[in-house]
């Protein structure tokens, strides 16, 4: 019975690996070479983490990162297949705008970001990284920037009055 619990919580997450690098450790006897696995976990329903490994093998770092990930998921705030508002996230030198984009318009991101947002669940966004490439640094910052949205109900609550999104549902 646990089994069957266990294996139904694996497949709920999905999992992309961003990248895979060969890392060395300088140690008395030479070079002790080993891999870093960064993936992404999410659940395509507004939840999505980052995860990195280490290991000897690539398989062992990359199944690290997962477990890592799955512990470090943050809920993202979704409205009708995109994000309630536009918003910038900064981490180290790398800069990541994300902008709600109206039904239809798909994912226009690159590499680690649109990574980022198709696990998040996000359909329509448009989104552009500046700054550092490093794939951890843009994924970080995408995060942070996920991170800054607010839900609109939540919102409207605390400022008693009706919120929209710019592309939502029920505006059109």
């Amino acid at each position: 019975m646990a089994d069957s619990f266990n294996s139904r919580e694996e497949k709920e997450y999905k999992e992309k690996v961003v990248q895979i690098n060969r890392v060395t450790k300088v140690v008395k006897g030479g070079k002790k070479m080993g891999f870093r696995a960064v993936v992404i976990v999410g659940n395509g329903n507004g939840q999505v983490g980052l995860g990195i490994g280490k290991a000897n093998e690539v398989a062992s770092a990359i199944r690290k990162a997962v477990e890592d990930g799955k512990k470090a998921l943050i809920i993202v705030p979704l409205v009708g297949g995109t994000i309630p508002h536009d918003v910038e996230g900064r981490f180290s030198s790398s800069s990541t705008i994300i902008k709600a984009a109206p039904p239809g318009k798909g994912v226009i991101a690159g590499g680690a970001v649109r990574t980022v947002l198709e696990l998040a669940g996000v359909r329509n966004v448009v989104a552009k990284s500046i700054g550092s490439s490093n794939p951890i640094n843009v994924v970080r910052a995408a995060l942070i920037a996920l991170q800054e949205l607010k839900n609109t109900q939540e919102e409207s609550e605390i400022r008693g009055v009706k919120l929209r999104s710019k592309f939502s549902e029920e505006g059109q």
